[in-house]
């Protein structure tokens, strides 16, 4: 069953016919978007993600048949695992996410009954707007109230990553998952993913929204530049500890690096240490702007953030270039860029509310025009993290 702009009932409907009762819970875990702050966790910066107001939604009961039955409105492969004290992962089977995190759960001796789970989600697929994430998240917290287990939102989130990285096997950090744990709405996170400090944000977007913009590009070649990157993030530091003693990139001051970049002496470094800096003191700036709700100088970071990005950290790619090139003609368009990993995905603009579906309609007929297919354009709000709906 494909639903296009999902709700509570149609999932109780969908629920009702595969297990035959209604569904005693219904939760929702959003996605989420980096709004600027790219590629500088690992270099030391922050990052400002939000929720946003797409997501995943879990139907769920319990049942007495001592199994734990996964379907979905997104993925035909549906599941049955009996109850057991640990689990491993099968294959590359969506139900594999949630199913490490029930592993999380169930090897630190909280007891479980068997559940019946619906799941549907309308975060488009590996288009970095973590919907691996939001599935983990609201997974560990339908479990944490259906069985009275304790989990604040960091330990949430800290599971939720653990599952990624050692039963899935994806080195991802941990922005997603706190992101969609912690999100508030019409808030930004400012957040140190290193010490997990962060603060809250005012982001209210008043006659603007938040648009996001799935170029619809397979990110392939994300996590090979990723690692290619961080090396040559590692190499630029180590060639400025010559003189300066810090432990990250974005430890150091654009001026202290315009002062001791001869140091480097290698070009491709050079444009990435000058993104990681750069990008840092831009998300400075963003936060300031923020916190005036000052939303036009906000938007001029972003597409300093987006430039960087392309010319600098080289991380970007025709898709989204063409899609921040069209933002910068549109009027009623005050900023943009690529938000993730790169090399497809996402791209995000805040646009007037009232000029959205002509934004849109304008958009696609231009990125067609340029790359040979749609790109597809959804509005979100800003939203609070997860949460039970039913």
């Amino acid at each position: 069953m494909a639903i296009d702009k999902v709700n509570t009932d149609a999932i109780i409907k969908e629920f009702s016919t595969q297990f035959g009762k209604t569904p005693d819970h219904i939760f929702f875990c959003p996605g989420r978007v980096n709004l600027i702050g790219e590629h500088i966790d690992y270099n030391g910066g922050k990052v400002m993600p939000c929720a946003i107001s797409l997501g995943t939604w879990l139907a769920v009961s319990k049942n007495n048949n001592k199994l734990l039955r996964f379907s979905s409105l997104n993925f035909p492969e549906k599941a049955d695992f009996h109850l057991q004290d640990s689990y491993s992962r099968t294959g590359k089977e969506w139900f594999n996410y949630p199913l490490g995190v029930i592993n999380e759960i169930v090897q630190t001796g909280d007891h479980i009954s068997g559940l019946d789970m619906l799941y549907y989600g309308n975060l488009p697929i590996g288009a970095g707007l973590s919907s691996s994430a939001s599935i983990e998240v609201v997974t560990g917290f339908a479990l944490s109230k259906l069985f009275a287990i304790k989990i604040p939102g960091k330990e949430l989130a800290l599971m939720g990553k653990k599952a990624e990285n050692e039963f899935i096997g994806v080195n991802s950090g941990i922005m997603d998952q706190f992101a969609v744990v912690m999100g508030k709405k019409d808030k930004a996170i400012l957040l140190n993913c290193d010490t997990l400090e962060y603060e809250y944000l005012p982001f209210d977007t008043g006659d603007h929204i938040l648009a996001i913009i799935n170029s619809n590009k397979e990110r392939k070649l994300a996590d090979s530049k990723y690692n290619e990157r961080f090396a040559e993030c590692g190499k630029a530091l180590k060639a400025l500890k010559k003189e300066l003693k810090v432990d990250n990139l974005c430890d150091i001051s654009l001026s202290d690096f315009e002062e001791h970049r001869h140091l480097i002496n290698d070009p491709v470094l050079d444009k990435r240490a000058l993104h990681v800096i750069s990008e840092n003191f831009r998300v400075g700036e963003a936060r300031d702007a923020l916190k005036i709700n000052d939303l036009v100088s906000f938007g001029k970071e972003m597409y300093a953030s987006h430039q960087s990005l392309k010319d600098w950290y080289e991380v970007s790619g025709k898709e989204l270039d063409t899609i921040v090139e069209f933002c910068r003609t549109y009027d009623e368009c005050i900023g943009a860029r690529m938000t993730g990993a790169g090399f497809g995905g996402c791209a995000i603009a805040l646009v007037k509310k009232d000029k959205f579906d002509d934004f849109s309609s304008k958009l696609v007929i231009y990125y067609q025009g340029k790359i040979g297919y749609e790109c597809d354009v959804f509005a979100s709000d800003i939203g609070d993290g997860v949460r039970e709906l039913k």
